[in-house]
């Protein structure tokens, strides 16, 4: 129970429910324990009738009064049972909402490393399955659990009035059932833990598989995957079949040890009854229904452990990641204002997953309203230069400075919100394209999407689809050519109007006179705002106040584009090679 102790703040939080939970339980048995009595109440007056010392007529009367007051009581306890129900497991309901948000709030705070340890399956499989566990331990766990507790006591203390003797035999089987639900229980706790992380496991297998879906089908391997994917299953299945097999036991063993109580009460009771221990045979009818009340709250002790060991494993799988504390952290709640300066002073940066040295002691600086190029090839380290200006990654040697500020003296989402960036691989979300644009700044108005995507030069291919700005894209924006996509996501950073406009090789989808009209139009746009553009193209950089030349992680030339092209090197090499090519095609 030490991993479930994280939920009593939430116990805490929906006390009233749980109090009131409480209260209709309490009434409930109360009123259910009205009916023994009446049952014990009617053998007696049935007793009485063949001593003669009660009268038909009586006797009649008698047992219509009883029959009405048990359908009374019955009702009113069904009535007070329906609202401890509505108490519990509305509350929790409230603790589920609460703690999908609260682990989606740490995903959310949870910097880049941890998406690369982690896979995608695995984390959706925490936020709901093991979420769902963690509910049925919240609601009908606890419910049955003070259920149960609420019925022994009362039940126990009105049985030991009756007959301390009988009730001692009553209760015998009772620690033999304990002992059995602990053994069971901890053979639970393992085979729902082993089976919640396959669970996990074929999650991330089918995501992983729907996502490349295009690839698969392209080599021709569905019957290979299909392959995989049974052989997952079927070790699913046999774990689930495991874990089934156990929990399978709680019920046969339930009415055995509930059999076996209500043949002791027979039994002691007659020959208690025999002796004249027992004055009435209606107080052995009335321990009967004592047991057979017992029944259920007792079976459920079994189920009720299976969902608290079920729950054990899930909060344990969830408290491992919400333990995690981000790389990334904002140091500077107060807010800062932006102006776009960027200066990078011997910044040498390894990526901690792979060893990888990215960046070997970079310096340059960008003024506000400059445009900066980098250029390189594949692997030198341009991206990681924009993912240290994002924050996404911190430094551990050198300096990086906005503004003349150490870049994590920086309110982090004053820095983000000032900041424009189209990715690499652009990412699109499975909505309209207006709202895909609309990403940039939520409350821009048509008129504002339309000019972005004017701006982008994507408007005219989004008017020729049948719905528009209102076409639903696929996942990942599959609807879309890889030039449409990233169009789409250069007007998505245009429409957010940010300080450092970030451009990662977003214009390699599209043809040439496309990207001459796109870097027109940012010449005009990023006049007032700084800009960095990671390239392959001479033509993308040819306008930048600066350009910067990387290779292996190192900057190899800087200067104009007028400066470098008159310099041996990379860049000069690359224009004369575009500029071939521009002129054979």
């Amino acid at each position: 129970m030490k991993e479930l102790q994280y939920l009593n703040k939430y116990f805490i939080k929906y006390k009233f429910h749980f109090l009131l939970g409480i209260i209709f339980t309490v009434i409930s048995q109360i009123f259910s324990l009205y009916t023994p009595k009446l049952i014990s109440s009617s053998f007696k007056v049935i007793e009485d009738f063949h001593k003669n010392n009660l009268s038909s007529t009586a006797v009649k009367e008698e047992l219509i009064k009883n029959i009405l007051l048990v359908l009374l009581t019955t009702v009113a306890a069904g009535i007070v049972r329906f609202l401890m129900r509505q108490a519990l497991i509305v509350m929790s309901r409230h603790v589920e909402f609460d703690l999908k948000n609260e682990v989606f709030q740490h995903y959310e705070v949870l910097d880049t490393n941890f998406y690369k340890r982690n896979r995608t399956g695995d984390l959706m499989n925490r936020i709901s399955e093991d979420v769902a566990k963690i509910r049925m331990y919240v609601g009908p766990a606890v419910m049955y659990s003070i259920n149960t507790f609420i019925t022994f006591t009362i039940v126990i203390i009105y049985m030991y009035n009756v007959s301390p003797l009988l009730t001692l035999y009553t209760v015998l089987p009772l620690p033999l059932l304990s002992y059995l639900i602990f053994r069971l229980s901890v053979e639970i706790n393992k085979r729902s833990t082993t089976f919640q992380q396959l669970l996990s496991k074929i999650s991330s297998f089918t995501q992983e598989i729907f996502s490349g879906i295009r690839v698969i089908k392209a080599y021709a391997l569905e019957q290979q995957y299909q392959e995989n994917y049974n052989d997952l299953s079927k070790e699913s299945k046999t774990k689930s079949m495991s874990l089934a097999g156990v929990q399978s036991l709680f019920g046969p063993l339930m009415i055995l040890l509930i059999g076996i109580s209500n043949l002791t009460v027979i039994y002691f009771g007659g020959m208690m009854y025999i002796n004249g221990t027992i004055k009435s045979i209606g107080t052995i009818a009335e321990f009967i229904l004592y047991v057979n009340m017992l029944t259920w709250p007792v079976a459920s002790i079994g189920w009720v452990s299976s969902l608290v060991q079920e729950a054990e494993a899930s909060q344990k799988r969830i408290n491992e990641f919400l333990k995690i504390e981000p790389e990334i952290k904002n140091k500077n709640t107060e807010s800062t204002n932006i102006h776009g300066e960027i200066e990078f002073r011997n910044v040498t940066y390894t990526y901690e997953d792979t060893g990888i040295t990215a960046l070997k002691n970079i310096s340059f600086k960008v003024k506000k309203g400059e445009t900066l190029a980098i250029l390189g090839k594949t692997g030198s380290g341009k991206s990681s230069i924009l993912s240290l200006i994002t924050r996404l990654y911190d430094i551990k040697e050198g300096e990086i400075t906005i503004d003349g500020k150490k870049i994590d003296e920086v309110n982090l989402s004053d820095l983000r919100n000032a900041i424009g960036i189209v990715p690499q691989d652009a990412f699109l979300f499975s909505d309209t394209i207006k709202n895909n644009i609309k990403f940039g700044k939520e409350t821009a108005t048509d008129e504002e999407v339309i000019k972005a995507a004017k701006e982008a030069v994507v408007h005219d291919n989004i008017m020729n689809f049948s719905m528009q700005y209102e076409t639903i894209l696929g996942e990942r924006g599959i609807t879309l050519s890889g030039g449409q996509k990233q169009r789409v996501s250069i007007a998505r950073a245009i429409i957010k109007n940010p300080q450092i406009l970030l451009l990662d090789d977003c214009l390699s989808a599209v043809d040439t006179e496309t990207e001459e009209q796109i870097l027109n139009n940012l010449l005009e746009i990023s006049k007032d705002k700084t800009t960095i553009i990671v390239s392959h193209r001479v033509s993308s950089a040819k306008n930048a106040d600066k350009i910067i030349i990387m290779e292996e992680g190192q900057i190899i030339q800087e200067g104009t584009h007028n400066q470098l092209i008159n310099q041996q090197g990379y860049y000069a090499e690359l224009y004369t090679k575009q500029l071939s090519e521009k002129e054979l095609n």
